[in-house]
């Protein structure tokens, strides 16, 4: 037991972000990680990927998509995940689909953290996940979560100064206000002079918070890159809808394990495994659960990329 607790203190997930569905009820432009036809990924089979999970000693497991609420019986999952026992039990959602009856549902099946991407103000060509057609939706949301709700806005998905609205509608809901770098298909940095600037008078706006896992944003604007150690694999799980462990939802052409087969030598490979692609990576959630073992190290080259995709996803025409 003593050995499983050190192990798991050393190599175990901190987050292991779970797909319950692909399909997502919008199409955002910027978006490779849904579809328009999948069918939800049956119950039975993701509580049987939930234990595997919590055997690796995971601390935290997030659902995500696609959009999570087109999986029928998400609430069920919510509870099944609280039955077994995870410290988090959390949620990414464009909005859309919620109303009061469904944040009680939650409350009462033990959610604890819910994430909701808000792009912008206005609809536009990229997106529609913007506070116009969500404003009543998110208002709902705050005013009966007992979860925790932040609101995650994207700069680059639209106009500038868009972003920085929805850093002041989160705190005049009382709400907690995040802001992500817009990334292209590989999780890379990829914006604008003018999106540059937006992000400094958010960065104002948020204060002393915005600045985590060693203000990487700013190393990313400043420098061109933010190098770290990238722990996906073990610190960090992303499984995806065919119930396959990637480094993240943005390298699942890369590699990959089924995740009934993953175990501690999994776990300790991927810890100590260099990822090429670290120094310009924006995917805050691999960064963050990596932070803590900065001061560790990290021998092992990246393997070679696979002669062939190893999935396909397909996205909406």
């Amino acid at each position: 037991m003593w050995r499983w607790g050190l192990n798991r203190l050393m190599y175990s997930p901190f987050l292991v972000q779970m797909v319950v569905i692909r399909r997502c009820n919008l199409s955002c432009g910027y978006c490779n990680e849904y579809d328009d036809s999948s069918a939800p990924i049956p119950f039975d089979e993701l509580c049987r990927r939930m234990d595997k999970i919590y055997e690796l000693g995971a601390w935290s497991i997030e659902f995500t998509g696609g959009e999570p609420l087109e999986h029928p019986q998400l609430v069920d999952l919510v509870k099944y995940a609280r039955k077994k026992g995870f410290y988090q039990i959390e949620l990414i959602s464009n909005g859309y689909l919620w109303n009061e009856a469904k944040v009680h549902e939650l409350n009462d099946a033990g959610l604890d953290r819910l994430q909701v991407s808000v792009d912008g103000v206005t609809p536009n060509d990229v997106t529609i996940k913007v506070l116009k057609p969500l404003r009543k939706k998110l208002e709902t949301i705050a005013k009966h979560a007992k979860f925790r709700v932040t609101l995650n806005g994207v700069i680059g998905s639209a106009p500038a100064g868009e972003a920085l609205q929805v850093v002041e509608f989160a705190k005049a809901n009382g709400v907690r206000a995040r802001v992500q770098l817009v990334h292209d298909g590989h999780g890379q940095l990829a914006l604008t002079p003018e999106q540059a600037q937006e992000y400094a008078d958010v960065k104002r706006a948020i204060g002393k918070r915005f600045a985590e896992s060693g203000d990487y944003r700013q190393k990313l604007m400043s420098d061109g890159g933010a190098p770290f150690k990238c722990r996906a694999g073990s610190r960090y799980l992303y499984v995806d809808e065919f119930g396959t462990v990637r480094w993240c939802s943005q390298t699942r052409e890369r590699w990959g394990v089924p995740l009934m087969d993953y175990s501690l030598a999994h776990l300790k490979e991927q810890f100590a495994t260099k990822k090429g692609c670290n120094a310009a990576c924006t995917v805050g959630c691999v960064r963050n659960s990596s932070a803590p073992d900065n001061w560790r190290g990290q021998p092992r080259a990246e393997p070679p990329p696979p002669a062939d995709k190893l999935v396909q996803i397909r996205t909406a025409g």
